[in-house]
């Protein structure tokens, strides 16, 4: 019987070892395309205390193969000098900075500065940007040539850049996020990062006031557009789009992560949520048994440790292929069990904050409620 129980064990662990190939087998890059046409188009770019990041992507857009018609910069109510370097970093591209209102009651940030911006814009097709992107000198051509084939909205989730040894930390929740979302043309799920609509589709749906008060308001927008009877398109931003999460910082990291995480994680479709969740247990079986195994420390199934290297060098070398087109990990494979602690600490934060009903994140106290 405790052979025929391991056997079943042992076939689990290779069923959720292959969920994770299947789960990762649809992940579409956006492809280089043609523009057609002369389009009119609006870069929409909210920033809050990003004077850090934001002169490179004004940089980047000035080298666009494809010139918009108006970059329009929403500061949302900086304290450090965003505004000035909106107006001062790239004179060629013109830029236009608008200053919204006080926040209102029932308002994130972002959402009323990209309501703003809209209403400050005059372009046919609206761009939106958050300005940590870095952006490649085709990249709006080939979004524009993608949202003249598909329609509605499209957005691309950036390449994750990373630099120091604590950015690392982040593998899971970036490929989790992909796993856990049909990708590619009509796959519904919106990344807020870099997003195309028409001004048309974007009325029709309701723009950012229909979802002004939501935290996570890319993937609510999506459902709007749907329930508009419009299509929701996603890519990945593999050399095209990049960008580097949370510079300021692990601490900014944990924050920006729980923030989010909870609220996505009840917008995704119950059979996804499923097989994520078996593979994540048998990456966290895999984390476990090989210390287990050496240290002997309490565990289930075989203590052979030839055995559990196996299965931690499957999981392992499961991450580094299909990591690399997420972003720039590496060594954090290796030692996956690492990764995989902070990820279950940020998951009880996030929930903790959903318990609460508040999360506190640049300077601002919103909602997680969903």
């Amino acid at each position: 019987m405790a052979l025929v129980t391991l056997g079943l064990l042992n076939l689990s662990l290779l069923l959720r070892w292959g969920l994770g190939w299947a789960l990762c087998l649809r992940m579409p890059a956006l492809a280089a395309g043609v523009v057609r046409g002369h389009p009119s188009v609006a870069v929409l770019i909210p920033a809050r205390n990003e004077e850090g990041t934001l002169p490179h992507l004004l940089r980047a857009l000035e080298a666009q193969s494809f010139r918009p018609l108006e970059v329009i910069v929403i500061d949302d109510h900086s304290s450090d000098r965003t505004a000035a370097i909106a107006t001062q970093t790239s004179p060629q591209l013109a830029v236009h900075l608008v200053q919204p209102p006080p926040l209102p009651e029932g308002w994130c940030g972002k959402t009323w500065a990209l309501h703003n911006g809209v209403a400050a814009s005059r372009a046919e097709l609206l761009v939106f940007l958050d300005a940590d992107t870095e952006p490649a000198p085709d990249f709006l051509a080939s979004l524009l040539a993608c949202h003249q084939e598909l329609g509605g909205l499209v957005s691309v989730q950036p390449y994750h850049r990373t630099e120091r040894a604590y950015e690392q930390l982040s593998v899971l929740f970036n490929l989790v996020g992909l796993m856990a979302v049909p990708l590619g043309p009509r796959g519904g799920v919106a990344f807020g990062p870099a997003m195309i609509s028409s001004r048309a589709d974007y009325r029709l749906s309701g723009g950012h006031a229909a979802v002004a008060g939501k935290v996570v308001e890319d993937w609510f927008l999506a459902h709007c557009y749907e329930r508009a009877g419009l299509p929701v398109s996603a890519f990945i931003g593999a050399g095209q789009l990049a960008y580097r999460m949370y510079p300021g910082g692990l601490g900014d990291m944990v924050v920006g992560f729980a923030k989010n995480f909870a609220t996505a994680a009840g917008e995704v479709r119950w059979w996804r949520l499923v097989a994520v969740l078996l593979w994540l247990s048998g990456l966290f079986w895999a984390a476990w048994c090989l210390p287990a195994s050496l240290l002997d420390w309490p565990m289930l199934g075989d203590r052979n440790l030839a055995a559990n290297l196996l299965l931690y060098g499957g999981f392992a070398a499961q991450l580094l292929v299909i990591t690399r087109r997420v972003g720039s990990y590496g060594w954090i494979n290796l030692i996956f069990p690492v990764p995989v602690l902070f990820f279950l600490g940020v998951f009880v934060l996030a929930i903790a904050n959903l318990e609460r009903g508040t999360v506190r994140w640049k300077g601002r106290t919103f909602s997680t409620r969903p």
